[in-house]
This record gives C-alpha cells, structure tokens and sequence, in this order.
C-alpha cells in the first residue's frame, strides 16, 4: 500500500503544475498560486540525499518565491527525514490516509442550508479555489487560476463546491485525480468557515476505491 500510494501521489502532484528533478527529489511548483498544498517535493523510493542536494531544493523553492515543503510516505525513504532536520526542516504533520474499500462508502447528508454542486461557471470555479485557499493558508487566487483550474478538470479533475443554498456563497470544496489507477486521492477538501459536515459530503459524493492493506501516513514537511 505505500508504493501505490507514493506512486500515485508522485503521478497526481505532476498534474498541471512545473516539475524538476533535483537529484533524488521531485520538486512540484504551481504558477498561479503559493499554497503551500499545492507547491512540495517528494523524494525517490529508497532516497539518500546529501545535504548539497537538499539545498539545492531549498534553493529551487525560494527562487519560485516558495516554501520549502516535503510530502511523502515516510516509510519508503527512511533516510530523508534526518537529512532534512539537518537542514533545517520541522516536521509540520503526520496525516494517517483514510481508505474507502469499493462498495464501502456511505452516502453523507450535507448539513442543512448546504448544497453540494459541480461548478461549472467562472464564478464558481473562483469560489472554490478562494474557499480552498483561505483553508489552507494561502493567499488569494491569482488571475488565471480559473483558467488552470478549467484546464484541469477538462483533463480529468473532479471537482466538487459546497455553498449556501439561500446566498450561492461558497463555503467550501474539493477536488480529486483520476489517473488510470485503481486509487484517487482527494488532497484539496476545504471547507472555508469550517462548516460542519461539508469537508464529509464533498468526500462522499463520488465513488473513489482501494485497497486497504495497512495504516498509512504522509508525512509533511
């Protein structure tokens, strides 16, 4: 279970986003916007990396005017960890990854007043990065982020907005990657004022399989 779901984060990360390899690293880089979810590295399966290499990553970041940030099942590259303390690094988190088996999920219902909806139009496409954005720490959309946003879901993203029935305000959403894979990863579930109950439906909605085998956990940096 950790090599596929390393490799299909490796595969997922390279969607729409610039990439470079610096020596056993895979540095991602997304131009429109410095969420840091959006912006990290992962290393190889088995990487050893020098501390030259780990500074030429931070090197690569900063000249795209972005932070430094590693994620990664930890379990596959044992060794980067103290490479990366020495470096400077702090461990921001580690997220153990939830697992829906097929013919699992459960159908959630969304909190009163909460619609969940596919956005379709600009306007909504807006929202649901802005709301994602807020959730995550980022700063505000830029300029062509909906046109990214657009191109991707053309390409294969889903992508899932929930908003005040009454108003139209979004409240919050989430996208998932479909890549010939038997897995899909839901990475950018937000729920901008924390709304109880819509991170839930937004995850619920489509029917996304794997197979469990153990307790995995992404490690962040």
């Amino acid at each position: 279970m950790d090599i596929r779901v390393q490799g299909y984060m490796r595969v997922g990360a390279r969607h729409g986003r610039a990439t470079e390899q610096i020596g056993p690293f895979l540095a991602t880089f997304t131009a429109y916007t410095d969420n840091p979810y959006l912006n990290y590295a992962l290393p190889d399966d088995g990487a050893t990396p020098s501390s030259a290499e780990v500074a030429a990553l931070i090197t690569a970041f900063e000249g795209r005017v972005r932070r430094p940030r590693l994620e990664y099942v930890s379990r596959l590259a044992p060794a980067v960890e103290p490479a990366l303390l020495a470096a400077g690094f702090a461990v921001e988190d580690r997220l153990p990854l939830m697992i829906c088996n097929r013919g699992e999920e459960r159908a959630v219902v969304p909190p009163p007043g909460i619609a969940v909806v596919r956005p379709t139009t600009d306007a909504e496409l807006f929202g649901l990065l802005a709301a994602q954005n807020e959730a995550y720490g980022g700063s505000a959309p830029e300029a062509d982020a909906v046109e990214q946003l657009q191109t991707s879901l053309e390409s294969g993203t889903m992508a899932l907005l929930a908003r005040v029935a009454g108003t139209g305000e979004v409240v919050g959403g989430g996208c998932a990657q479909f890549r010939r894979t038997t897995s899909a990863r839901l990475p950018g579930s937000a729920c901008a004022q924390h709304s109880a109950g819509v991170a839930s439906r937004a995850h619920s909605r489509p029917s996304l399989y794997a197979r469990p085998l153990q307790l995995v956990y992404e490690q962040h940096f």
